[in-house]
């Protein structure tokens, strides 16, 4: 089955930026623009071209998710992720490329392309993009796999990443195989925005939408061996995910909220809480999006407090 490749003109600042970090599991790729990106399927090559006068492929990752967030939502998912060393940084850069005045307060909407695995290339291993490319291209051009050009750049990339000695993108690749799609390992960032889009972005218990108030839960923690996955989460009102957390309420496997009576034995009070007892929680439309049974189970049994 053949894959897609996109080569997208990056940023200097961007990758200057980023290429100095250690141990990245996760970049956004941000446009100034709230434009959609519907180029890639999750799984597929994203590759970092760097402007005039350099014009080399520097570098890519693998595309996970896109979106898009106010800048500051990016900004709390991905902190210096996003390229940038804080949001003051990184809203001067957006603000300067929309051409608007740094002063303006609005909270940008950015078009968020999630990249999980990022790697960049040492300059000596830097090189052209396909003779395709044209110089007037100002975001991406898409490749296929099963074109001369575009499986000349999956090889390309994965010979730079073995001399590297850095893990190919493609586990259990053969040298010059057939491209492939990659499972994406979801970290933090981008784990809190695929929740919240998925659950559009409304609490799964309250119905608010005021996305500042809301927070992608884990069901079992990460550092307990829960992982950054879509079933492992939930999009909870920030009080709501608080008490989840310390186990104050839950979701059974019925996908309804139990409310524990220690809110009332500890703190004389919770009625706001007790009125939403027995309710019936929002999930995806997706079934393998919807909250793991087993997981919510994990949380009723040791977390909980009944």
């Amino acid at each position: 089955m053949a894959i897609s490749i996109v080569v997208a003109v990056t940023d200097r600042d961007w990758h200057t930026y980023l290429s100095g970090q250690n141990d990245l599991t996760e970049v956004n790729f941000w446009s100034p623009s709230p434009i959609p990106f519907r180029s890639l399927q999750e799984g597929e090559l994203f590759l970092f071209k760097a402007k005039a006068p350099i014009n080399k492929i520097v570098g890519g990752g693998i595309f996970a998710h896109s979106t898009v967030m106010p800048c500051s939502y990016a900004w709390e998912a991905f902190g210096t992720n996003n390229g940038a060393r804080s949001l003051l940084e990184m809203r001067t850069r957006i603000a300067r490329l929309r051409s608007t005045s740094p002063n303006d307060l609005e909270d940008f909407d950015i078009g968020c392309r999630i990249l999980t695995q990022p790697f960049f290339f040492d300059e000596s291993q830097w090189f052209d993009p396909p003779v395709s490319w044209h110089r007037s291209i100002v975001r991406h051009k898409t490749y296929s796999s099963d074109t001369g050009e575009g499986y000349e750049l999956w090889n390309a990339v994965q010979d730079r990443l073995r001399l590297q000695k850095v893990e190919a993108i493609a586990e259990d690749a053969p040298a010059y195989g057939a491209p492939q799609l990659v499972t994406p390992r979801l970290g933090q960032g981008a784990f809190r925005l695929k929740v919240a889009d998925i659950y559009a972005r409304k609490c799964a218990v309250t119905g608010e939408r005021t996305l500042p108030a809301l927070e992608a839960a884990h069901i079992r923690p990460y550092s307990d061996g829960g992982p950054h996955d879509a079933s492992n989460g939930l999009l909870l009102r920030r009080d709501i995910h608080s008490l989840f957390d310390t186990g104050y309420v839950t979701v059974n496997p019925s996908l309804r909220l139990e409310v524990s009576r220690s809110i009332r034995e500890q703190f004389s009070n919770g009625r706001h809480y007790y009125a939403m007892h027995g309710s019936r929680i929002y999930v995806p439309d997706r079934p393998d999006e919807r909250p793991n049974l087993h997981s919510l189970e994990w949380h009723n049994e040791n977390v909980f407090k009944g």
